[in-house]
């Protein structure tokens, strides 16, 4: 989809590992929550248990634990809101996730998705190997 453009692009072709793997700020992950969609969707990590998160949406800021995020890779800043009020706390064993493309994103500002918990991560993305031309390293 779109959520995480310009980072990955609609058809891209990724690798995943979640071998030791334990979430971390700024982490790409791929994930699946049945409860929400069936397929399995990819977002960033924006704070992990414990941490927790503000967004401004006059501003267009996002702060984890009263600090500003540092955010290039997004499409643009953040002026759409969810359902969640801010600011929120990460409970233990889950995490915060957003879109790069966080105007066109369903993350956890919305209730339906939430915060992720960490047993849907199916790992996180290493690498994208399709198109031949972006082949490299995800960041």
């Amino acid at each position: 989809g779109e959520s995480m453009e310009p980072t990955l692009e609609n058809n891209d072709k990724i690798v995943i590992t979640n071998l030791f793997y334990k979430p971390a700020q700024g982490d790409v992950i791929v994930l699946r929550k049945k409860s929400f969609l069936d397929e399995t969707i990819v977002k960033r990590v924006i704070a992990t248990e414990g941490q927790t998160v503000n967004v401004d949406f006059i501003t267009h800021q996002v702060w984890v634990d009263g600090i500003l995020l540092d955010d290039p890779y997004i499409k643009a800043p953040i002026s759409k809101s969810g359902d969640v009020a801010f600011p929120v706390t990460v409970p233990e064993g889950y995490v915060f996730v957003l879109g790069d493309n966080r105007n066109n994103s369903a993350d956890s500002r919305l209730s339906r998705l939430g915060m992720i918990d960490k047993r849907y991560i199916l790992g996180h993305v290493i690498y994208r190997v399709f198109p031949f031309d972006q082949i490299g390293s995800i960041g």
